[in-house]
């Protein structure tokens, strides 16, 4: 009921996209307001990788750091776990939480046990991952009451609900849904705990929150997994179910109550909307693929352009542009399962689900997309190799 509250409180979103169909690639483009084809970042990290965000590339908290506020990192990091690329490198004050997915402990690969991380340093392993849902809440609602006087940013990627999926025993069979309803039960009360606190500390007008997702539902779990609705696939997709998510939006005083915002938006418009709202600007000497939409939240306009491009594994896959989605051939696995189709085009207005093909239809449509997809392509280069 909390998260339900929050949208009627504030504005939800029907359009809206992460930065990329799974966890590493959709963060970097989250932080950084840029592609995350930009930064070489395209695939997932593991805990034997030797890479992670460069830090050359400037996040949200370096800039809001820069400004003066109180910076967090709280929960899923998965930008990379050696030193050099820890948020308490990238512009994060204070670092709490799993330095990668929970789902990477597979012996026979070398994993080790999954760690907890205050700072820099691995305070639990493993972790018990029954709890981190809580104490992730009780270490973002001790950040707020630590610095209620000061501006302050949290970044809180939960790592619920990844598989595998474990919830606090307070919440167990508490839904009707099984275990996953359990999960979302708990991290509705999280959401609840924290809103309840910017109340208790009369911060509600003065802060901004924000609850969305990194990436599409992992169908590949079945009941575990999560549904995307009525969008098409999922996670490691970039059908819509993969890569439009979620948003709510919260801010008594500026975002009208009960807004329902059809225009688009993603991920990456964090960046430059945080960084003009703390009184700054986005870094000019390096191309922000994101958008100020300050004036969306306040009501009074829509995203300069209706135009998003979606990138899998490195490969420029298909590109929105307004109510139309252009589709490239592909033909793959895509977590074991096989997807095979040729050239898409979808009305995104009149078919979500993407069922209609009406490239045949409008091949002016489909010429005029894939020639924007080309330039767009081409001002990306020279790309920077994959990150392993």
């Amino acid at each position: 009921p909390r998260l339900d509250t929050m949208a009627a409180e504030g504005m939800r979103f029907t359009d809206f996209y992460c930065s990329a169909a799974v966890c590493s690639p959709s963060r970097a483009g989250l932080l950084t307001g840029r592609y995350h084809v930009r930064m070489g970042i395209n695939t997932v990290f593991f805990p034997q990788s030797k890479d992670g965000l460069d830090d050359d590339e400037i996040t949200i908290a370096e800039l809001l750091h820069e400004r003066g506020y109180a910076t967090a990192c709280i929960g899923k990091w998965h930008l990379g776990h050696l030193p050099k690329y820890l948020p308490t490198r990238h512009g994060f004050d204070y670092y709490y939480g799993i330095p990668y997915s929970n789902d990477m402990h597979v012996e026979k690969r070398g994993d080790p046990p999954v760690p907890l991380m205050r700072g820099e340093e691995i305070i639990e392993q493993p972790v018990d991952q029954s709890t981190v849902t809580k104490r992730y809440t009780e270490e973002a609602v001790r950040f707020i009451r630590e610095h209620k006087d000061r501006p302050f940013f949290i970044y809180l990627p939960h790592t619920m609900p990844h598989v595998p999926l474990y919830v606090f025993e307070a919440f167990a069979g508490k839904s009707d849904a099984g275990l996953y309803g359990d999960v979302i039960e708990e991290m509705d009360w999280s959401m609840g705990a924290i809103l309840d606190t910017l109340k208790e500390l009369d911060l509600d007008e003065n802060t901004l929150v924000i609850f969305t997702s990194d990436n599409g539902p992992w169908l590949h779990y079945g009941e575990h997994g999560g549904s995307a609705g009525p969008l098409r696939e999922g996670k490691g997709c970039t059908f819509e179910g993969g890569m439009r998510v979620p948003c709510i939006m919260r801010w008594p005083g500026v975002i009208e109550a009960g807004r329902v915002e059809r225009g688009m938006a993603c991920t990456l418009d964090f960046l430059p909307t945080f960084a003009r709202l703390a009184g700054g600007e986005a870094p000019a000497d390096r191309p922000i693929d994101g958008e100020d939409i300050g004036a969306v939240l306040r009501g009074a306009g829509k995203r300069a352009h209706e135009e998003f491009h979606y990138f899998h594994r490195g490969e420029h896959q298909a590109m929105r542009s307004g109510q139309w989605k252009l589709k490239r051939p592909f033909k793959g696995l895509v977590y074991a399962k096989p997807i095979e189709h040729g050239t898409l085009l979808f009305n995104l207005r009149d078919d979500p689900g993407e069922q209609n093909n009406l490239a045949e239809a409008h091949p002016e449509i489909v010429e005029r997309m894939e020639k924007a997809m080309d330039n767009f392509w081409a001002s990306l280069q020279p790309l920077p190799p994959d990150k392993k």
